[in-house]
């Protein structure tokens, strides 16, 4: 079979898996709906997989000696019911860091504990420039946004008749779209994208029956979000982690929407020596577009993994991603190029 066509496959494959990952809402601490999607994924690749105690998912791809973990996480940012007002408006609290403007006039769902969902929007207290001369000065933070419920609702009372308690979970209308030019519209990109990247990765080792020279392990989280994702629950054998997330994109950045991104510092501090030389030499040889960046506002679950205590080598690559924690864009060279570097790397000694 030609190699491109067995690339578009992947790559096909993966597009429809980050369609169907960014449909799950998965706000950190709220991940249980998608750990079951990717049970039952990799129970139908017939993978073998474990599901630590905090929620992790660590699959076996096969292979022997020098082991190797792949890491990407599914859980995104999102929100929580902080309080519920007087006029039945919700206060809520964020999860993950991202400011208050990115979710204004977003559709939302309110997870209740009792597993009923109600839709509403998150908008201003004061909405309406019909209304409010000073709407468009009005300080977008917690105490000025707020849940607007889909339901009758005028009291405290009322809300609380529906079920809805403080703590329970708000996800985010991900507005996914696939674009005939082949760009990949949604929030949760971070870190979804990379998340159907390894789906595709799993599913075209075990079609291709690819023979691996090192033992190859993939981990999905579910605390990324909030910092401590890949802090427990790793194989005591793995010697090495290569975080799959986002690359960012924007200023005195090289990497852009159709690059794979290789990082070589975050705010963590500079990435395994040897590790990212290889990537930037696997890139090279295989004449990928890629980037080579630093992220001094940026943190991966592997950096989780060194602060817990294990000692391993680390890197980060990923796919750019435009407009980073808002509505997020790439696009599918960018995970075709990214699917390729993680290919080519298995194939190292």
């Amino acid at each position: 079979m030609d190699k491109g066509v067995i690339v578009m496959n992947i790559v096909d494959y993966a597009v429809e898996k980050i369609v169907e990952l960014c449909k799950i809402p998965s706000p950190t601490g709220f991940t249980t709906e998608i750990r079951k999607y990717l049970v039952e994924e990799f129970e139908k690749l017939g993978y073998t997989f474990k599901i630590t105690n905090k929620g992790n998912i660590v699959v076996e791809l096969g292979g022997e000696g020098n082991p190797l973990m792949f890491a990407a996480h599914v859980d995104t940012l999102g929100a929580m019911v902080r309080s519920i007002k007087s006029n039945g408006r919700l206060r809520i609290t964020k999860i993950g860091g991202y400011p208050e403007n990115y979710i204004e006039t977003e559709n939302c769902v309110v997870h209740t504990r009792d597993g009923k969902k109600y839709t509403g929007t998150i908008l201003l207290t004061k909405p309406s420039v019909h209304v409010y001369g000073d709407s468009k000065n009005v300080e977008r933070n917690d105490e000025n946004i707020e849940i607007v419920l889909d339901e009758k609702v005028f009291s405290k009372e009322d809300v609380l008749k529906l079920g809805i308690r403080p703590g329970d979970f708000v996800s985010f209308d991900p507005r996914t779209v696939v674009t005939k030019s082949g760009f990949i519209k949604s929030r949760h990109l971070d870190d979804k994208a990379s998340a159907g990247i390894l789906l595709a990765i799993a599913k075209e080792l075990k079609k291709e029956k690819m023979k691996l020279p090192r033992k190859v392990y993939l981990l999905f989280t579910t605390y990324e979000e909030v910092g401590h994702g890949g802090s427990a629950g790793i194989p005591e054998d793995v010697e090495e982690i290569i975080a799959v997330d986002m690359g960012a994109v924007g200023d005195d950045l090289e990497t852009n929407e159709y690059k794979v991104s290789i990082c070589a510092k975050d705010s963590g501090g500079p990435y395994d020596y040897d590790v990212t030389t290889k990537l930037i030499k696997t890139a090279e040889k295989l004449k990928l577009n890629y980037a080579v960046d630093i992220y001094p506002r940026y943190g991966s679950d592997v950096e989780a993994t060194l602060a817990a205590g294990y000692d391993i080598k680390h890197g980060l690559i990923g796919p750019g991603v435009y407009a980073s924690h808002g509505y997020e864009r790439t696009h599918r060279e960018a995970i075709e190029n990214t699917i390729k570097l993680i290919l080519g790397y298995l194939k190292e000694e």
